[in-house]
């Protein structure tokens, strides 16, 4: 699969900066080492560019070559990166305690995450159980479309914000518009109706999940709170009668205390 991005038409844009992030970009999910061959594959880039790509980058601290292997992993560079970006979230520290008492309770996993380009990305999560099934991690991406998370997203943006995540899933995964249809209408309506969205098993076939947005931006940014359950332990019409109502009075909770903070940022 090619993560090759579309050029915008500018003078204003890094060509080469664009190419060396699209290269960091190929490490996902099972995707811990690649080779120069298996990054050109999937960039679209020649094997040229990316072996200056990865020289560089591993010159910068930001990808490891592993010898034995012939192959490239991401490096410490990019943990560092990360770990300043989170630690500048303060609505983490604020809704750490908080979501741990939730996923307690239910027997669930809450999270926390934010819009990173078609995806939902986790930026917290805090787990009450033990199943293997189940087990979602900060820098978790998931599908916007799929999952209660993305969907609460959607369903709060504004127009003009929702029709550009929509053009853009359009264009570059089209698939994901194609495998839920009228899936964004009935998430609206929910959200409209109850204050939150719901995935029943869209994404995990075994997982039912609630997602509740902050009504607030906060530091710019638009933060969704979900609750996931494994299907087992809930009982028909549990995921709105007992998970919904919990998370949403947790994020009312924490929403009063981002307030008296000051913005949680």
């Amino acid at each position: 699969m090619k993560h090759r991005p579309v050029i915008p038409r500018s003078p204003a844009f890094a060509t080469t900066l664009a190419n060396g992030l699209s290269v960091l970009e190929c490490f996902r999910g099972g995707d811990l080492v690649l080779s120069n061959r298996d990054l050109a594959e999937r960039t679209g880039l020649s094997t040229a560019t990316i072996s200056r790509m990865t020289y560089t980058l591993a010159l910068k601290g930001l990808l490891m070559y592993d010898a034995q292997l012939r192959r490239y992993r991401l490096g410490a560079g990019v943990l560092s990166l990360s770990h300043v970006l989170l630690s500048g979230m303060g609505l983490r520290q604020l809704a750490r305690s908080r979501m741990r008492e939730l996923a307690d309770a239910v027997g669930g996993t809450v999270s926390l995450g934010i819009y990173d380009r078609r995806h939902m990305v986790y930026v917290e999560t805090c787990r009450g159980h033990v199943l293997t099934v189940f087990r979602p991690d900060i820098g978790a991406r998931l599908p916007i479309m799929a999952t209660a998370m993305g969907r609460a997203w959607l369903a709060s943006a504004d127009s003009r914000e929702r029709q550009a995540v929509l053009d853009e899933l359009e264009q570059r995964e089209p698939e994901q518009l194609q495998r839920f249809p009228g899936v964004l209408e009935a998430a609206r309506l929910d959200w409209d109706s109850h204050g939150y969205c719901v995935s029943e098993g869209d994404w995990l076939a075994d997982v039912h999940a609630v997602g509740v947005p902050m009504r607030m931006l906060v530091g710019g940014e638009r933060f969704v709170f979900n609750c996931g359950v494994v299907r087992s332990r809930l009982k028909a019409g549990e995921l709105r009668s007992e998970v919904a109502p919990r998370l949403r009075a947790m994020v009312d909770d924490i929403g009063r205390l981002v307030g008296e903070e000051g913005g949680g940022t």
